[in-house]
């Protein structure tokens, strides 16, 4: 990198990695949380300026609408809290199926939706579909066998990723959320059940890490599709 990129990618608080796809095939993603309203909008501004496509997540709505002052064409969901400007292929590829056990892992279900869009992934979401209603996910069932990876969002137990496992055969990505009366520990329970998992062909990411599992789903599909990150 010249000394004049360095200047240019250089915030002060932050420095952004303007080179990333052109190493992984996919840009730097803005972790919004923990940082300030100015210190997102800055970082966001910078990227767009590079003619970088933003993908932003745990955004709040404020910076939605400060966003959208400067870039009207900025689409921000509120379920999701994701904030976008572009994406690497808006028509999509492939398919990645999102499966959420129940409503209340929706908001990580829809992250990994959003972020898989994003990567340039067709994706779609089947929720409300967990163990306590098993008939419900067996009327999906075949919907969900049209996907070349599926991400299986729960909480409470985390059961629903292994038994998609056992009816499918492509990769299940679990993906434990922290939703759950006192004993689910905040996801913890989700996420060594899942790690337990007797189904093969699953592997695990990070409690409501609903990126994690979209950046990797989307992996998957693009390398079932024919294609790579690299571009």
């Amino acid at each position: 990198m010249t000394d004049r990129q360095n200047e240019k990618n250089d915030l002060g608080f932050a420095l952004i990695d303007s080179g990333r796809s052109g190493r992984t095939g996919y840009p730097e993603v803005v972790y919004c949380m923990g940082k300030t309203i100015e210190q997102c909008e800055a970082i966001i501004t910078r990227m767009r300026e590079q003619a970088i496509p933003v993908l932003g997540t745990r955004a709040p709505a404020e910076l939605a609408e400060r966003v959208r002052g400067s870039f009207p064409e900025a689409v921000y969901d509120g379920i999701a809290r994701t904030l976008t400007i572009g994406s690497i292929d808006p028509q999509g590829t492939g398919l990645v199926m999102v499966v959420a056990a129940g409503t209340s892992d929706l908001p990580v279900a829809q992250e990994a939706l959003r972020c898989a869009e994003f990567f340039g992934s067709r994706a779609e979401l089947i929720t409300d579909v967990g163990i306590a209603g098993i008939h419900r996910l067996f009327q999906r069932i075949e919907d969900i066998r049209r996907a070349n990876v599926v991400i299986a969002a729960a909480g409470m137990e985390g059961a629903l990723a292994g038994v998609i496992a056992g009816l499918v055969s492509v990769p299940v990505i679990a993906l434990p959320t922290s939703v759950g009366y006192g004993a689910a520990f905040g996801g913890i329970a989700a996420l060594l059940g899942m790690l337990n998992c007797c189904a093969p062909g699953v592997s695990v990411v990070n409690i409501d890490n609903g990126f994690g599992a979209a950046y990797q789903a989307n992996l998957i599909n693009q390398a079932a599709c024919g294609k790579t990150g690299k571009r």
